[in-house]
This record gives structure tokens, sequence and C-alpha cells, in this order.
């Protein structure tokens, strides 16, 4: 058995969700709860089948999109895994609930815009996602500036009232 990390490689402000299902049916239901939970939305998606052929299989609205999580999807390799890239205004808040109504998905990892390191296991059947490094280690507890500009940011962009 090997472990290793998979950085995921992304553009910097560019969100994506990281996750396990159990199905090829995975990338059609995908497609069809993400384009029903926001309209005109732009992702690209990419799953890795765990049997058969084991391709990676993938859908999406945005070629940029898919392009990127075809690459990760790769790099990562772990079977039955999946991940979602978001094109730019889009978060992953819009669509997580819809991701994990999905009859076949077990696990979302993460759901970020930030740096992510996949932690791979790696045996002589295949590899496994183990767990993520979701961007950094806390640098303090948050003061009264702090949560005065956590609630006006939260305002600012519109999820608050």
């Amino acid at each position: 058995m090997q472990m290793s990390i998979v950085k995921i490689d992304k553009p910097e402000d560019t969100n994506f969700v990281l996750g396990q299902s159990h199905f090829i049916k995975t990338v059609e239901d995908m497609h069809e709860a993400l384009v029903t939970a926001v309209p005109g939305i732009r992702f690209g998606l990419a799953f890795c089948e765990a049997s058969g052929p084991c391709l990676v299989r993938w859908s999406g609205t945005d070629q940029a999109m898919i392009d990127l999580a075809c690459k990760n999807a790769e790099a990562i390799g772990a079977g039955h895994s999946f991940i979602v890239f978001l094109g730019d205004g889009f978060f992953p808040i819009n669509i997580l609930n819809a991701i994990k109504q999905i009859p076949e998905v077990c696990r979302v990892y993460c759901a970020t815009a930030n740096p992510v390191d996949v932690v791979i296991v790696e045996t002589e059947q295949g590899r496994g996602i183990l767990g993520v490094v979701d961007g950094f280690s806390p640098k303090g507890v948050e003061g009264e500036a702090d949560i005065a500009h956590r609630k006006e940011f939260l305002r600012k962009i519109g999820y608050k009232a």
C-alpha cells in the first residue's frame, strides 16, 4: 500500500465539488441535477468508472470546465470518485444539496475554491480517496472586527439581507 497527495489543479478562484458515487448513471443524473438546480449553469464533471472499461466518464456545459474535470479526475484516479468544476459566478452552495440528493452519491469530500490536496491510497487493486486537506489551518479566533467583516461580506455578496 502506498499513500500519495494529488493537488487539485485549477485557477485560483474556481469552485469545485469532489465526492464519491457508486454507479455509471452518476454522470447523467448529476448533469440533470445541476442544470435543474441552476438554469444556465456552466460546469464540467468527470467520474472515474471503477469496473468494466474503467474510463473517466464526463459531461457538462462548459468545455474549459469539462477539460479541467477530466484532467483532475485522471490525476486522482480513484474508482467511483467524481469532480465537478463550476464556471465563474457559480458556487457550490447553489448545487450541493442537489448533488447530495442524487441516489448514487455516497459522500462529498469538499466543496470549495480553496487549494486542495487529495490524500490517496493505492493498493494492488486500485486507488481510493482517504480524505482532503481543504485550504489552510486557522491563524486564530475571530474578534469583533472580524465578525463585522464577515457579516458585511455576506450581505455584500447577497447571501444575507
